[in-house]
């Protein structure tokens, strides 16, 4: 028989045994490391970079600013279309030469960024249309523009051989334009195969008109690019082993080769979306992009070279923010580089 001593100390030492073990476990899971995916690790790099959240925060708010365009403007009460100089509420908006009559360009509670000189539109509304066709143009062709070239860039650097000898050569072929002299040049040619000259072409059809001339000279850099990157994978022993294994070419580029080039796509995607948006304004600037009376940021920047030593102000406006846009982005654009690939730090 146990004698009550006995129990006691067997009672406690359970107890001791029970607690001991509770913090054993405790400091044992304090101490295991947790494990954590690419994408988080890429995460946690990139919020700690200041400059890259700031830039993400402007770009998204000018994405934001673009996409609710209309409400805005039904908000403020104006469009980009009315001349306000011919309305009867507005006898005094523009002065006897068809300058805006007020300071800077015209500045006021009315028209928070002033009129346009000769037609008294509202400056304001115009730059959040130009900004809305100019960003969500850009987009349309980065997408077109990445998708291709990774297609040919992987093709060409997989199979090797004469599909790639053959893909080098017609996007060697494509390097060869003049991209500016090009643009400038098949516009009208582009436009007058579906409308003729006589007639007024639409504006939908001048859109797919600049995505198709565009698109037909963006995709070579994002194919150079992808094939150098799938040739040095397609060596590697991963690669080799899924080979081994009886996977299909589709399930080796796919699985084994795509997700370890994404960080170069990603990176070259945010420099090329800055510099469509530089190439949409600089067709309409030189007249074979967008015209009258579609708003955009290059037509602006034409109207404003017309009329900029009566009215320097006109350009202020659309000019910051097209270098604050693209500024960002590029920022954006190498914290992420950084965010992916921390060893290739500034």
């Amino acid at each position: 028989m146990t004698s009550p001593i006995e129990a006691e100390d067997a009672t406690a030492s359970v107890a001791l045994d029970e607690k001991t073990a509770t913090k054993t476990t405790a400091a044992d899971s304090a101490e295991t490391p947790v494990g954590r995916s690419p994408g988080q690790l890429m995460w946690m790099r990139f919020k700690r970079d200041r400059t890259g959240v700031v830039s993400a925060i402007v770009v998204l708010f000018f994405f934001a600013v673009a996409a609710l365009a209309p409400v805005i403007s039904s908000l403020y009460g104006k469009d980009p279309y009315t001349l306000y100089a011919q309305e009867p509420d507005y006898p005094f908006l523009l002065d006897d030469f068809a300058m805006p009559s007020g300071s800077f360009g015209g500045v006021s509670s009315e028209f928070w960024f002033g009129v346009e000189p000769n037609l008294g539109r509202d400056v304001f509304t115009m730059l959040l249309y130009g900004m809305r066709t100019s960003l969500f143009m850009a987009l349309v062709l980065t997408f077109f523009s990445v998708l291709t070239g990774v297609i040919v860039g992987m093709v060409g650097g997989y199979f090797g051989g004469k599909v790639d000898y053959w893909l080098g050569r017609v996007t060697d072929f494509f390097l060869s334009f003049p991209s500016q002299l090009f643009f400038i040049a098949f516009m009208p040619i582009v436009t007058a195969l579906f409308v003729s000259p006589t007639d007024e072409t639409p504006t939908y059809l001048r859109a797919v008109a600049i995505l198709l001339v565009m698109w037909f000279l963006g995709w070579m850099g994002m194919a150079r690019l992808v094939r150098s990157s799938v040739l040095s994978l397609r060596e590697r022993e991963f690669v080799e082993a899924a080979k081994v294994s009886g996977a299909s070419r589709w399930r080796i580029v796919r699985k084994e080769i795509l997700p370890n080039i994404v960080t170069p796509i990603l990176v070259q995607g945010t420099y090329t979306l800055p510099s469509s948006i530089l190439s949409i304004a600089f067709l309409s600037f030189v007249g074979v992009g967008f015209v009258e009376p579609t708003p955009d940021w290059g037509r602006m920047f034409a109207i404003g070279a017309e009329i900029y030593e009566q009215d320097p102000a006109f350009m202020f406006f659309p000019g910051i923010a097209m270098v604050v846009f693209v500024l960002c982005f590029n920022l954006l654009g190498d914290s992420v580089r950084d965010a992916f690939d921390p060893k290739t730090g500034r």
